[in-house]
This record gives structure tokens, C-alpha cells and sequence, in this order.
């Protein structure tokens, strides 16, 4: 009897980013082996990239990102990691799971090892509750229900864009905290996974992030980091700050928690210091940017609120420093090549659960 195929088989890619080989992937083929992998490799593009034999992948390196994109290929981050989302525009599935390759598979408290693409899924296909907490975490586990006092006109939901996972071992911390906190690791396995409140922010991790690709795709740009860029490492924080207000804005939501990875090692904290050391001063401005940050009615798609975005990023955030000025060109610009590789279509230009709220 034939093994049963893997849930969304044909339905999702592996997104991964890198510059080295991925030895990595063998501890995950258990996991990934029957999904499709397009792997984007940053750095050297003469540089050959090994991947082990058994799995299904398209490899990009900057000479492709060059040729596929002409002049937009400036919107693509060099030598960083924010390289990834050239993935997510290529890709032609409705699902994205995004993994880095130093994240190995972690065990649960039973030692069993976890298999986080398929807890991504779980929660991307069920339903996420922004507009009232439940304090049982996520109603839709097994187990779990709305508790007495739910509002039963917000009990169906509304569909889920991101799945946001955590790690075990190596947190995701910044620089200051890696320095006053050079040995501390996460053993704490927390069984639980819950809808963050809408108006709510966070801090979103891109190493282990699973995305509804039809419903915030075009939100999903990782920004301009990286090289001759005067901040790293806030590639995965803007996109999460620019996907959560949108989601707010259209009616989406976003889980975290479950699934766990296993981080494997701790980045040189004097090298983050010196990618971050603007964005830990900028973020102070930021966030309230994106705190009272509103989307007209008019943008009723991903894209039309992410070009509006663009415009006030231009406006407020400019006045900080001239980059913000540069990073609303390149978001526009992402949204130009994003529509040039992913033509609409009826489907995709539908907002779910009616009009923007």
C-alpha cells in the first residue's frame, strides 16, 4: 500500500536562502522531501551551491535574480538574508514555507521530532480569531473550543495569512541582549498557538514562517538590507509590521507559537550590532509609524495597500533618514516586478470575507 502524499503536496514550496551547502536538508528529508525547495543563493553567484541528491529544487543566484527582473532586480537585497522573498515572487504555489539553513529539526517534550511544516499547515488552514481572544489560545485545536462569553458572531473566524513559529536553543535575539546574554538558550517547549490581536504588532521571525501566499504574497518584501544598505537584519521585522497592518486593514490573521525548530547557532553578536545599530534607534519611530498607520477604503487588495504603504513610508519615515526615501521606492518597485511575474487573475483579485473592514 502506497505511503499517503503529504498534505499540500502541490500546493506549497520550501523557501530557503543561503551561501553555503545544504547539508542541513538531510535531517529534514523525512519532511521535505516530496514538497518542491527553491533555494535563492546569496553572495558569489560563481560559487556552486551542493544540495543533497533525492530532492526537488530550483536554485537562483544573482545572476538569475538579474536576468529575471532587469532594473528591478535593485529591489532584491545583496548579501542578506532579505534575498528570500525573490523566492516567494517566483514561486507559483498558493502556500510558502520559509526555513533557514542553520534551523534543524527540534524534538517535542516526548522527544519525538517535530515536523513544523506540517503544524504550519494546520494552522494556516484553520481559521484565526484577531478580533476577541480566546483564552483558550486557538478554539480550533482538538481539545480546545470557544470558552463561555465568546462572542458566537466572531466564532467563525477569518482566514489565516501567516503561521509564525518559534525556536528552541538559540533565541531570536538582538545584539545588546546577545551580549548581556551570551549563554542563555530557550529549553522552555510551550504547547500553544494563538491569533495575534488585531492592532497588535510583533516582532516576526523569518526562519521559520509559513505564509497564504494568494492572500499576502505582495506584503511579504523583506525590504532593502543587506549590502551598501545602512541596516541589517529588520528585513523579516518590516515585513512583519507592514503584513500585520494589512491584515488588520483586510481582515486576515496571523498565528505564532507552535511549530518549534531547533536554531542551531548564535550569530556573532558584534557583527548584528553593527547591521542593527541604526534600525535599534529607528524602531523607536517605526513602530508607532505603524501603530497609527491607516489604510484608506480604496485599497481593497495586497498591492493597492502596499503601494499606499509606500507613499507614507516616503512622507513620515523619510524625515528620519534618506534610506526610508530609497526603501518606498524599492517597495513600489517589488510591487511592479510582483504583478509582472504574477499576472491578476478573477481569483486572486478577490478580498476574503467581503470589503476591507
Amino acid at each position: 500500500m502506497a505511503a499517503a502524499a503529504p498534505p499540500l503536496k502541490d500546493e506549497l514550496d520550501i523557501v530557503i536562502p543561503t551561501i553555503r551547502n545544504l547539508d542541513f536538508l538531510e535531517m529534514w528529508r523525512p519532511f521535505f522531501e516530496q514538497y518542491h525547495l527553491i533555494i535563492v543563493q546569496d553572495g558569489d553567484p560563481s560559487k556552486t551551491i551542493k544540495v543533497p541528491d533525492g530532492f526537488d529544487y530550483e536554485l537562483y543566484n544573482r545572476n538569475d535574480i538579474n536576468k529575471i527582473l532587469g532594473p528591478r532586480a535593485s529591489c532584491i537585497s545583496f548579501k542578506d538574508s532579505a534575498c528570500r522573498c525573490f523566492g516567494y515572487m517566483v514561486s507559483k504555489k498558493k502556500y510558502i514555507y520559509t526555513i533557514d539553513d542553520d534551523c534543524f529539526v527540534a524534538k517535542d517534550p516526548s522527544g519525538k521530532d517535530i515536523n513544523a511544516l506540517e503544524q504550519h499547515i494546520k494552522n494556516l488552514l484553520c481559521p484565526s480569531t484577531p478580533y476577541f481572544f480566546n483564552t483558550l489560545y486557538d478554539p480550533f485545536r482538538d481539545g480546545a473550543d470557544f470558552v463561555r462569553g465568546y462572542p458566537f458572531s466572531l466564532r467563525e473566524g477569518v482566514p489565516t495569512a501567516v503561521s509564525h513559529g518559534l525556536w528552541l536553543n538559540i533565541p531570536d535575539y538582538d545584539a545588546p541582549t546577545q551580549l548581556v546574554k551570551p549563554l542563555e538558550r530557550n529549553t522552555r517547549y510551550v504547547d500553544m498557538v494563538l491569533t495575534i490581536p488585531k492592532g497588535t504588532l510583533f516582532p516576526m521571525c523569518g526562519m521559520n514562517l509559513a505564509f497564504d501566499r494568494d492572500l499576502i504574497g505582495p506584503a511579504m518584501y523583506f525590504g532593502l538590507m543587506g549590502d551598501g544598505q545602512p541596516i541589517g537584519r529588520y528585513d523579516d521585522m518590516w515585513a512583519g509590521w507592514c503584513c500585520k497592518v494589512i491584515c488588520d486593514h483586510l481582515g486576515l490573521g496571523i498565528k505564532t507559537g507552535l511549530p518549534y525548530i531547533y536554531h542551531s547557532k548564535a550569530s556573532n553578536p558584534f557583527v548584528n550590532l553593527k547591521k542593527e545599530y541604526n534600525g535599534i534607534f529607528w524602531q523607536e519611530e517605526i513602530i508607532p509609524f505603524f501603530q497609527n498607520l491607516n489604510l484608506s477604503k480604496e485599497s481593497t487588495t495586497v498591492q493597492k495597500c502596499y503601494v499606499e504603504m509606500a507613499k507614507q513610508v516616503n512622507e513620515k519615515l523619510g524625515k528620519i533618514d534618506p534610506y526610508f526615501v530609497k526603501l518606498a521606492d524599492a517597495m513600489v518597485t517589488w510591487i511592479e516586478a510582483w504583478d509582472e511575474l504574477n499576472p491578476a487573475t478573477k481569483d486572486t483579485a478577490k478580498i476574503p470575507n467581503g470589503a476591507a473592514k
